[in-house]
């Protein structure tokens, strides 16, 4: 699995596509997930719209190209269905009000959600390669965060708590239980408390698999199989997001494994010296053109050079500044042969 992480506004997508792309290109399965609302993928791979299931890509290629985009509420759904006991318990769960609430306005379920739907690619979808395309940096923090928080709430006292009047083998609720109950019905309502209850009742039998597969994933993350790459451009801020990603990824215990600048000036070389150009002819103006686009290059690789230095030994690419907009799979095919050019690894 990749994992492409990076601020806003750096070409993230397009290069978590070129990635699969690049797959496909010498013969493997590979699928593209965004997690990011936002239709940039679908944009970067020249179709209308992506949906919530991988979905393939047709082009020249021996290999398989398929994409989707997370829809968070349509996952969760789909969970529901597929581990329910019954039809009947599955549509307890769906038609409660709590549930309703939790999949439309409870912070994190995007990034559970997330988990959920690579759990299913990663261990059922049969690929070669799964390539992530998260949120910009701080989000994709809570995306990485979203198991080990999961397995926390799923332990949390109060949770018990509000689940011990559903199991049926507790029907006998506890004094203190009960007084608990009592005093969150008097702060929260006692609609709420009773919804919760409900909810977590109609859940019966299927918190341990979400418990267990958060587990997986929180698993699947940390092994040598997993690898994150950091995208970024020459930008002052940009460079300075994702060196704080990467020390956050270190002190988490993980490692960026690659480094993609894009849009980056190019060098263009400056020729030997020639005989003074005519002032004012068309040689002069292109020769300091050609020196004005150096000096770019030069104060675009001094500002991220400080980070090729702390992402060392990755490999790194560089992705010019290209003259065309990436939105079909040909503008896509550029942008991957950059990337998989020969990369450079910085002396350490």
């Amino acid at each position: 699995m990749v994992i492409c992480c990076g601020s806003g506004g750096v070409g993230k997508t397009t290069v978590s596509a070129a990635f699969a792309l690049e797959a496909a290109r010498i013969g493997r399965r590979a699928c593209v997930v965004t997690i990011d609302p936002a239709r940039r993928l679908a944009n970067a791979l020249g179709v209308d719209t992506l949906p919530n299931v991988a979905a393939r890509i047709e082009g020249p290629w021996p290999g398989e190209l398929w994409a989707m985009m997370l829809d968070a509420k349509g996952t969760f759904d789909d969970l529901i269905a597929k581990h329910a006991a019954s039809p009947e318990q599955a549509e307890s769960v769906i038609s409660n009000r709590l549930y309703r609430n939790l999949t439309g306005a409870l912070s994190g379920t995007q990034e559970y959600m997330a988990m959920e739907k690579l759990y299913e690619l990663t261990e059922e979808g049969n690929f070669d390669l799964v390539v992530v395309d998260t949120p910009p940096t701080r989000n994709a923090l809570d995306f990485l965060d979203a198991p080990r928080r999961l397995t926390q709430f799923l332990g949390h006292r109060l949770f018990q708590l509000l689940l011990m009047p559903t199991r049926a083998y507790l029907r006998a609720v506890s004094v203190a239980t009960q007084a608990l109950l009592r005093t969150i019905s008097k702060v929260a309502g006692a609609e709420i408390v009773q919804d919760a209850v409900t909810f977590f009742g109609a859940m019966e039998g299927m918190l341990e698999g979400f418990r267990s597969r958060a587990e997986h994933m929180r698993e699947l993350l940390g092994r040598p199989t997993t690898s994150f790459v950091l995208v970024t451009s020459p930008r002052a801020d940009s460079v300075e997001e994702a060196e704080w990603f990467a020390e956050r990824l270190l002190e988490a215990g993980m490692a960026v494994e690659g480094l993609v600048v894009n849009r980056v000036h190019p060098a263009f070389p400056i020729a030997p010296p020639f005989p003074a150009a005519p002032a004012g002819s068309a040689l002069e103006a292109l020769e300091d053109n050609l020196r004005g686009y150096r000096e770019v290059n030069e104060r675009e690789e001094r500002a991220f050079g400080e980070l090729v230095v702390r992402v060392a030994p990755s490999p790194v690419s560089r992705v010019p500044l290209l003259s065309i907009d990436v939105h079909d799979v040909a503008g896509l095919t550029v942008v991957a042969d950059h990337v998989f050019a020969p990369v450079t690894t910085p002396a350490v």
